[in-house]
């Protein structure tokens, strides 16, 4: 039987590349048409799957909780569940009042307070002391009051204090920092059509650009008993904004220790001084020729220990590590080919590390995340989450018990009650319902798969089609891209619907990919972006899109398009820019065209510092006189993320080239992919440039235009 459909497919395909596959080329009627039914699949869609994830509301003592699921015309059901044996009863209504459980438990990383100028409070541990500043002079007196108050400094003034200080917990020192401020710079943008105003109204704010000074702390010791503040000797820190956190020693506060990363993201260290003599050492100094990432870095102190756990990618994948703060020894407590992803907690009475990771299922999609626990000394790896998918855990009040929710972009949720000590599946919640979305005619998108320009690694992405795509026509294809260097983007848990598909139903094969450069993968995957923003991974989307069109004859890899927002606004101009050979047209929106102009913390991360000559080269604005193609710029006047002027620096040097190009601002809007009008205006530019088809006419009124069309939610950096 199962040779005799073998031969069917075989035969199929021969006679499908035997048939001429011509180009799908609708008329404008038939086009209307399209667009309305792809609204009226927006609208059926919507809502269209049921049971997705269970919120649980706990008892008190974490033994039982109830939920609630919302039904196909907002029918509502109700359950209560024995956690220990995972009996579930359908109830008539809500239990007892509780507060559903928030999420994965997690524990901070040490970086709360970073504001405060008195850490940990002004009174010593010992409770005879209390510091106070004054005109930005650190002072500290006796609590019994019965002494003058001790002067420690005299150079402090209101603009340069003072601060950020923390006391020993023998009461003996106060740590802290002479700080040195800098006000940023602003930038500004002028808002046109203010209700009530006749004018253009200023609007003003502060905003680090690359290359911009920061504040600068410098680090002294003020011991009680000489009465008198000593400098540390230490290079005095200027980045980044705040003054870092001072860890005290458990067993010995004659030290403290604390996290430098020096500007241009090339080195971190966990710096010791010694008290008594005011002198330093380096406990971690971790260096590399690309990046650190400051963001992704985790450092827990676990309390009423001397052992820092901490994260690093020095032996090419992103791992966790112990620290021993007294010797400086550290031992990796994961490894492998695999990225771990978070830590949820640490156990310092079993020695075990909760943490998520993906990557380390072989065959799976190297992005989906799992669960694990191991010991401190990197033994009894344990997955909780054993699945296939893409997993999201919420525990219990106790711990003893949690929830797994878990995916994949074309697969449905599955809940599962789970028990925390082993894993064990105690009870199948729910199942996600898919029986109304089904008679939409709608798919979720495909999970598509191709090599990288190295010719070795896996690129990973997803396909919409229209859902009744003929494939005896040829598509064309546009492209949603976000090429970020802070994640990755493509859709990992299930997608019933989105913007996405709702494109596609106009007549094209819509795509999402995660190239080289994007984060969540090898370091090695990683540093393509480094002072190389550009790149955005497109010799490995071309190479992925290519390889669709060869696996797929209704894939037109001769008509492309492009678009995004942000990042991704850059990324789709650049695509025009720097690949016109392959993309022919582009709809970028509120795009950081120029990493001169956008926000410092991000782009220095990526592009390095100092800003050298590498920044002007890869700029949308200093290659604007490159566009071939059909772009259009979408840009909100508001936007407080990218200022405004990134995107008009590039309509000013494309008119300056001679180039023709539309321009759409918005008046008012935020940092946006353009809100209802600019996605109606996108999927006509695509139509109008990549089909060479008339769109509807929405002033004629041959198609109303609808303020939820595709309906997408991002949340841009």
């Amino acid at each position: 039987m199962h040779k005799y459909l073998l031969l069917l497919s075989l035969s199929w395909a021969a006679q499908l590349s035997a048939q001429s596959i011509t180009r799908f080329q609708p008329t404008h009627e038939q086009m209307v048409e399209r667009y309305r039914r792809a609204e009226h699949i927006d609208d059926i869609t919507r809502n269209a799957v049921f049971k997705t994830t269970v919120e649980p509301h706990w008892s008190a003592d974490g033994e039982s909780f109830w939920y609630c699921n919302i039904l196909k015309d907002s029918a509502r059901e109700y359950f209560r569940v024995q956690a220990a044996t995972g009996k579930k009863e359908k109830i008539d209504g809500p239990g007892p009042e509780s507060a559903p459980t928030a999420g994965p438990r997690t524990r901070g990383n040490g970086n709360a307070g970073r504001f405060g100028n008195f850490r940990g409070g002004a009174t010593s541990p010992d409770k005879q002391w209390e510091a106070y500043l004054q005109n930005g002079n650190l002072y500290v007196k006796p609590t019994n009051g019965n002494a003058t108050p001790i002067q420690f400094t005299t150079d402090g003034t209101d603009s340069n204090p003072y601060g950020a200080f923390t006391w020993s917990p023998d009461s003996k020192y106060i740590a802290g920092y002479h700080i040195h401020p800098v006000k940023d710079s602003n930038v500004y943008a002028v808002l046109t059509s203010v209700p009530g105003t006749t004018r253009g109204q200023l609007r003003a704010r502060p905003y680090k650009q690359p290359g911009d000074p920061f504040t600068s702390y410098e680090l002294y010791l003020f011991p009680i008993d000489a009465k008198k503040a000593v400098k540390v000797n230490a290079e005095t820190i200027d980045f980044p904004a705040n003054a870092p956190i001072l860890h005290w020693r458990y067993d010995n506060p004659r030290f403290f220790t604390y996290e430098k990363f020096d500007r241009g993201h090339q080195r971190l260290r966990v710096i010791e001084v010694d008290a008594t003599t005011a002198q330093t050492r380096n406990v971690v100094d971790e260096k590399t020729k690309t990046f650190i990432y400051l963001d992704r870095q985790l450092m827990f102190y676990p309390q009423g220990t001397n052992f820092l756990i901490r994260s690093s990618e020095k032996d090419g994948w992103r791992h966790i590590y112990l620290v021993d703060l007294a010797t400086g020894a550290e031992q990796a407590i994961t490894k492998g080919n695999w990225v771990v992803r978070g830590v949820d907690s640490i156990d310092m009475t079993k020695k075990e590390v909760w943490f998520s990771a993906s990557g380390m299922n072989p065959g799976e999609d190297p992005y989906l995340i799992h669960y694990y626990r191991i010991k401190l000394n990197g033994t009894n790896l344990f997955s909780l989450t054993p699945e296939a998918g893409n997993h999201k855990l919420t525990f219990s009040p106790n711990s003893k018990y949690f929830i797994d929710n878990y995916s994949q972009v074309n697969v449905a949720p599955i809940t599962k009650l789970r028990r925390t000590s082993d894993g064990k599946e105690l009870s199948l919640l729910e199942t996600a319902d898919l029986s109304y979305y089904k008679t939409t005619g709608v798919n979720p998108p495909e999970v598509f798969v191709a090599k990288a320009r190295d010719g070795v690694t896996d690129i990973w992405g997803i396909v919409h089609r229209p859902s009744d795509y003929d494939p005896t026509k040829k598509y064309p294809v546009l492209e949603n891209i976000y090429a970020g260097p802070h994640d990755s983007f493509v859709p990992k848990s299930f997608v019933p619907y989105s913007e996405m598909q709702s494109l596609a139903e106009l007549g094209f094969i819509v795509v999402m990919i995660d190239g080289m450069g994007t984060a969540n993968r090898s370091k090695a995957f990683h540093d393509v972006c480094w002072q190389n923003i550009a790149d955005a991974g497109f010799p490995d989307r071309i190479l992925w899109i290519k390889a669709l069109a060869q696996k797929y004859p209704y894939v037109d890899a001769e008509r492309v398009g492009i678009y995004g927002t942000s990042a991704g606004g850059q990324n789709s101009t650049g695509a025009l820019l720097f690949h016109p050979d392959f993309y022919k047209a582009a709809v970028s929106a509120c795009g950081c065209h120029d990493n001169r102009v956008d926000k410092q913390w991000w782009n220095e991360q990526w592009m390095g510092y100092p800003v050298a000559k590498h920044y002007e080269d890869q700029s949308n604005v200093t290659n604007a006189y490159k566009l071939k193609g059909s772009l259009m710029l979408i840009v909100g006047e508001a936007d407080t993320n990218v200022p405004p002027e990134s995107t008009y620096r590039v309509a000013d040097a494309l008119i300056k080239a001679g180039k023709a190009f539309d321009f759409l601002s918005i008046p008012g809007m935020d940092h946006s992919d353009g809100g209802p009008y600019g996605r109606i205006k996108k999927r006509n530019f695509f139509v109008q440039h990549l089909m060479g088809i008339l769109p509807p006419d929405i002033n004629s009124g041959e198609l109303p235009f609808k303020k939820d069309i595709g309906r997408e939610r991002w949340s841009f950096l």
